[in-house]
């Protein structure tokens, strides 16, 4: 007689970056295009979930009835850093700061250790990628040193665990946490099975002991999180570090946030003795010649919630090749070149046949449309050698039929515009570009 038991079904393979699977083994993963992320799956036990039975505890309540602690923040003693977080740092939560090698992460979160340590709590900082004397040499070129800052070199997962429960810490920093394994996962230290085990051990720690806890991610070449996806949905806070390396402009942005917004910017500055906020970075991309030089224009460009003064400034020169070049830095090559054929057609401006330049001031990069009409006008003063009135600020987006359309948060901009003496906030009143042109451009 044939045995009735359920069988396990075969598992077959699985993902561990996004979790398709499929019955034979592949080495690319067809949905997330990663490499080698396909591993076999655990069998699945055959049959059907029985309901268990709801405590009265543990009843649906009517979302009315529900009640609300307030959240109690704990300031990092960054207040650019506060800023993204929506005030500081939650506790119990977990934190993910990514970026590039070489942005500033260990450098901030270092200072943030010391700020910490010097209000009277306990900070454990965990390097797994350098020594404690390279540790201890950053902190006293960045002024870091503090007695509650206690240093572990481990990339064993049970020792770190093991040396949270000694110094019981009111906050924990792992750098990086794909650095470090544990002998509970298979795999090498950076693979999914380890990253996932690790930060969910860590997690778990930050949830039981309310204790906050900041990670350190890796990125790819195309710049995103190291590791399986599911470490972003474990933690509660995931922030990106990034900025040019050639200049000293980092900004801090949230691209996910349990506890708060995340359309806030923290804007640092990294100087020979560490980081440092920028709580006001309205200087950082303006020249010294605004309103005196032919090819310079201010747009009020927004990162996250707040609206920046940056300068675009265009050259436009004979060009003595075949084709024409078209060079731009900090801002879209295709935008530029769409524009200047906007130029050429609605506003009679003579472009053809002419070398064009486009750059920024300070190295930041404007990727939003709102720069349209900053860049049109400093193309428009550069090709006629006349420059734009000194206290004129501009925000439009130029469309192929010449018109100019309104952008998005434009009373905040034309607020701050005020704020910094600019005296005309042009764009958003006008509606073609050969108007807005003639405004401009001084007589």
């Amino acid at each position: 007689m044939a045995s009735t038991r359920p069988r396990p079904t075969p598992a077959g393979y699985r993902c561990a970056e996004c979790g398709w699977r499929t019955a034979k083994w592949v080495g690319r993963c067809p949905e997330c295009q990663g490499w080698g992320t396909v591993q076999e799956a655990e069998p699945a036990a055959a049959g059907r979930v029985q309901a268990a039975t709801v405590t009265p505890g543990r009843q649906a309540k009517p979302i009315t009835e529900v009640p609300t602690d307030p959240v109690q923040r704990r300031r990092t003693g960054e207040s650019e850093f506060d800023r993204v977080l929506g005030g500081g740092v939650v506790p119990g939560s977990v934190i993910l700061l990514s970026g590039e090698p070489g942005v500033g992460k260990s450098t901030l979160l270092l200072a943030v250790a010391s700020h910490v340590a010097a209000m009277g709590a306990r900070v454990l900082y965990v390097s797994a990628e350098e020594s404690l004397g390279q540790v201890r040499m950053r902190a006293e070129r960045t002024g870091s040193l503090s007695p509650n800052l206690l240093l572990s070199a481990e990339t064993d997962l049970a020792v770190v665990l093991g040396q949270i429960d000694q110094v019981q810490p009111q906050l924990i920093i792992v750098d990086s946490v794909q650095t470090v394994s544990t002998a509970d996962a298979t795999g090498i230290a950076g693979g999914p099975g380890q990253v996932r085990e690790v930060a969910a051990s860590l997690t778990r720690v930050a949830k039981e002991r309310n204790i906050p806890v900041l990670l350190v991610g890796h990125v790819t070449k195309d710049g995103q999180i190291a590791g399986p996806r599911v470490l972003e949905h474990l933690v509660d806070v995931v922030c990106h570090f990034d900025g040019d390396r050639s200049t000293a402009l980092r900004f801090v942005r949230a691209v996910k946030n349990r506890f708060g917004p995340t359309d806030e910017v923290g804007c640092f500055e990294m100087t020979g003795e560490g980081i440092a906020g920028v709580p006001d970075p309205s200087g950082l991309f303006l020249s010294r010649s605004i309103g005196t030089e032919p090819g310079t224009c201010v747009t009020l460009a927004l990162e996250g919630r707040r609206a920046i003064p940056v300068e675009v400034q265009a050259l436009v020169v004979d060009s003595h090749a075949p084709n024409p070049r078209l060079v731009v830095n900090g801002v879209d090559s295709a935008r530029v070149a769409m524009l200047i054929a906007v130029l050429i057609k609605h506003a009679h401006i003579q472009l053809a046949g002419k070398d064009v330049y486009v750059s920024t001031v300070g190295g930041v990069r404007l990727t939003e449309p709102a720069v349209d009409l900053a860049i049109a006008l400093a193309l428009a003063s550069a090709v006629t050698d006349r420059p734009l009135r000194p206290d004129l600020a501009v925000c439009g987006e130029i469309s192929l039929a010449g018109e100019i359309r309104p952008v998005l948060q434009a009373a905040r901009r034309e607020a701050e515009a005020k704020r910094l003496g600019f005296g005309t906030m042009l764009g958003p009143d006008l509606a073609k570009l050969r108007d807005a042109i003639l405004e401009a451009v001084t007589s």
